[in-house]
């Protein structure tokens, strides 16, 4: 269930390094401001302080490489999975004693909120989520993702991001949590057991949904839809049981699930973007020797552009994958594009301050003005 990102040996732990406390404290000799050495270790002691004093040495790169455990639903053996694995290696490598990544894929430390409750409890301290999971620990992250056809290009979508980010990392950071990279995996497409073309279509679906507040629920039935909250690992039973009918995934994530076996249809819409990223709890980041954090953040970044390209690419890959096996694939026209658009524009005073905060929506509509109207004057 978990992977090392080497074959190296456990290091031990860094609370039972061997430090000859019993020969510190009996050399008595050397006053400190008056204490003995023996003294001020049993005022230590007594104050509680004994713990912090004996993870010194691993806040300064002795005694082995610092271990980061991280969680992602990611399945093992893919492109993301390998990426990480490779980051891994870098890690190990990394100066002032490296730091031993171990991996937790496919969703088995639980779900993205459970990964987010491990994190702050210590049980892990990264994760690679999903805007979703990251929302949990900062809401204004669903600004980059829950906002349908606000995006009109993988362009606008980098430039949003590139924008938000300084905004974003702060806010995790003050929340105790440090952003390695940021991803995504291109376009979300519906995939459905009967064809959904039109809008009415899908409000005619059982639509699958995160599983999350009742004021997120609420916002999908007041714009006509039939929202079934589930986590994602229970997307394929329930389609082969009938609980939902519809799903939006990137085509990557579905071929990999095999939903176009239980929904054999797709529509070919510019919905959202999947964005995601990976996260280290900022207690575990400062536990690092500050000589090595320079090479983990420059391997992270790299191993962000790597798995974005591939994501963008393996998700246009996967649709001729899945065509060749029996997905239909339903393009849409200008006019029903239009249709889908107006649809999504209506739904929007029903996300801004209930799925997406205020300051977010409003911030993502400003900047995407400013930049269409860039690009606007570029083409006179």
């Amino acid at each position: 269930m978990e992977s090392q990102s080497a074959a190296t040996s456990e290091p031990k732990d860094h609370s039972s390094v061997a430090i000859p406390w019993n020969e510190f404290a009996s050399k008595n000799t050397t006053k400190m401001n008056g204490l003995t050495r023996r003294t001020f270790l049993s005022t230590v002691l007594a104050l509680g302080l004994g713990g912090a004093l004996s993870s010194l040495d691993r806040v300064f790169g002795a005694g082995g490489p610092v271990k980061v455990r991280l969680g992602t639903l990611a399945p093992r053996g893919s492109s993301y999975y390998k990426h990480l694995q490779a980051m891994g290696e870098k890690w190990r490598q990394a100066p002032g004693g490296g730091v031993l990544l171990t991996m937790y894929p496919d969703g088995t430390m639980g779900t993205e909120a459970d990964m987010v409750r491990r994190m702050r409890l210590g049980q892990l301290q990264a994760g690679m989520l999903t805007a979703m999971g990251l929302a949990d620990i900062e809401p204004a992250v669903t600004g980059l993702q829950n906002l349908p056809m606000m995006f009109r290009s993988l362009e606008e979508v980098d430039y949003i991001v590139e924008k938000l980010q300084p905004m974003l990392e702060k806010r995790l950071e003050e929340k105790g949590f440090v952003v390695l990279f940021w991803g995504d995996t291109g376009w979300v497409r519906f995939f459905s057991k009967q064809p959904v073309i039109r809008p009415d279509d899908l409000k005619k679906t059982k639509l699958f949904v995160r599983a999350g507040s009742a004021a997120e629920l609420d916002s999908y039935r007041s714009v006509g839809l039939n929202p079934v909250p589930l986590e994602t690992v229970d997307i394929l039973p329930n389609l082969q049981t009938g609980l939902i009918n519809a799903v939006p995934l990137p085509p990557s994530i579905a071929l990999a699930g095999q939903v176009d076996g239980a929904a054999p249809h797709m529509l070919v819409l510019d919905w959202a973007p999947l964005v995601g990223a990976a996260v280290i709890t900022k207690k575990s980041w400062d536990a690092i020797p500050l000589e090595g954090r320079e090479a983990l953040r420059k391997a992270a970044t790299e191993t962000g552009k790597l798995m974005k390209a591939d994501g963008r690419r393996e998700s246009v890959e996967s649709v001729e994958a899945m065509r060749k096996r029996g997905l239909r694939v339903h393009a849409v026209t200008p006019e029903v594009e239009a249709e889908w658009r107006r649809e999504a524009e209506a739904a929007y005073p029903k996300i801004r301050g209930v799925i997406v905060p205020e300051d977010m929506f409003d911030e993502v509509v400003k900047q995407l003005k400013a930049y269409r109207a860039a690009r606007a004057g570029d083409k006179k």
